[in-house]
């Protein structure tokens, strides 16, 4: 392990003083804002209280979500201090090059690249998750998709004649993670309509299976075909079937992470759960791009950090003379939005013109620490 040197340690110390003041007021904001988007929603049993219990749920994610901003304000704020009172001079005239002090920046960084792992992975997604379920529970309602109909889900199964393919239509999900309105089209493995089964809600019970209940299920049967009937189309070739359970067992590889989906919009889940989902979605055959640009983002993110502190050194070469220390945390901050900005725009853009998503996810930061590379190039030779 690398032993921080004595101006390391001292310009962690300072960097990580402003960085927690910074992340706090720059959070404090958002929840503030968040709270007054929530109020809008208050009635009945969601009270001011549950608003505010459910704003703060999120503010994990918040957290996630405004590091790298955080961390760029407050390292370009102490970079500028250190400059005007030519203490950075005083290290460059000890010996202190560009590729040195980017490196120890670098090592300042690896703590809150790791803090925003962590947000990034475990507390953000489950707190998200949790406040959704405080919410849905106070208004009594249930999540589903964008769509009227609700959310289609593609599911397969094998059974002792073939491998079954279904399409499974859930029209809400309640916050203990049972389904309602669930509607199941099973083709053979001919891809034929062999059944239409509708389902009043479903629990799930474990390895993979669901107990459906209040179960109505059409079945189409084949019959025989008389000779000399040919392809006459007034003759019918099935008959349907109607059969009415109390409940049902179904074999299923959904699973209530996966419909959880609809909780947590794809950039606020955990890498791990994104992996899963994408691939039951390749299992099934259906489009990942979006997920996996949300899955490369949640990888690169934390690394973005760096990127950030690189953008930042260049503002320890310019002295008092070149500008006021609040004019360059301004410049900061507007440079971190823009940051943000792109990131969200390259994720939209990659999918709109079907680009790798690796490449979705990793053109936004390698564009900014080309931008910081240049800027560093540019003031060590002036």
């Amino acid at each position: 392990m690398t032993v921080l040197r004595v101006y390391e340690r001292y310009l962690g110390r300072l960097i990580y003083g402003v960085f927690v003041f910074i992340l706090f007021a720059v959070l404090a904001l958002f929840i503030f804002f968040d709270m007054l988007s929530e109020l809008e929603s208050v009635s009945g049993k969601y009270t001011t209280l549950v608003a505010f219990i459910h704003v703060m749920l999120e503010a994990p994610t918040r957290i996630y979500e405004v590091l790298p901003i955080a961390v760029l304000i407050s390292a370009i704020y102490v970079l500028s201090q250190l400059a005007s009172q030519s203490e950075f001079t005083i290290l460059r005239v000890a010996g202190l090059n560009t590729r040195q002090a980017l490196f120890s920046l670098f090592k300042l960084a690896v703590p809150l690249v790791l803090v925003t792992f962590v947000f990034g992975e475990f507390i953000g997604p489950r707190a998200e998750e949790f406040a959704q379920k405080v919410k849905l529970e106070a208004i009594g309602a249930t999540v589903s998709s964008g769509f009227r109909s609700g959310v289609w889900v593609k599911d397969r199964d094998k059974e002792p004649e073939g491998e079954v393919t279904r399409f499974v239509n859930v029209a809400g999900l309640r916050p203990d993670q049972s389904i309602t309105g669930v509607t199941i089209y099973e083709f053979d493995p001919s891809y034929r309509l062999s059944v239409i089964r509708v389902a009043k809600e479903g629990r799930y019970q474990g390895s993979q299976s669901w107990q459906l209940s209040d179960v109505s299920e059409t079945r189409f049967i084949e019959l025989p075909r008389a000779a000399g009937n040919g392809a006459d189309a007034l003759v019918p070739h099935f008959r349907a079937q109607k059969v009415s359970f109390p409940t049902q067992t179904m074999r299923s590889e959904l699973t209530p992470q996966i419909l959880a989906v609809l909780l947590v919009s794809p950039e606020r889940m955990s890498t791990l759960d994104l992996f899963r989902y994408i691939r039951h979605l390749r299992d099934n055959k259906q489009d990942t791009q979006r997920y996996e640009i949300a899955f490369w983002k949640k990888v690169v993110y934390p690394l973005t950090l760096f990127v950030m502190v690189a953008l930042a050194l260049p503002f320890a070469y310019l002295h008092a003379r070149a500008g006021a220390v609040g004019i360059k945390v301004f410049g900061g901050i507007m440079l971190g939005l823009s940051f943000h900005l792109a990131n969200t725009l390259f994720s939209h853009v990659g999918l709109l013109h079907t680009w790798p998503p690796i490449v979705s996810a990793l053109v936004p930061g390698t564009l900014y620490l080309l931008i910081a590379l240049g800027a560093l190039r540019w003031v060590d030779r002036h």
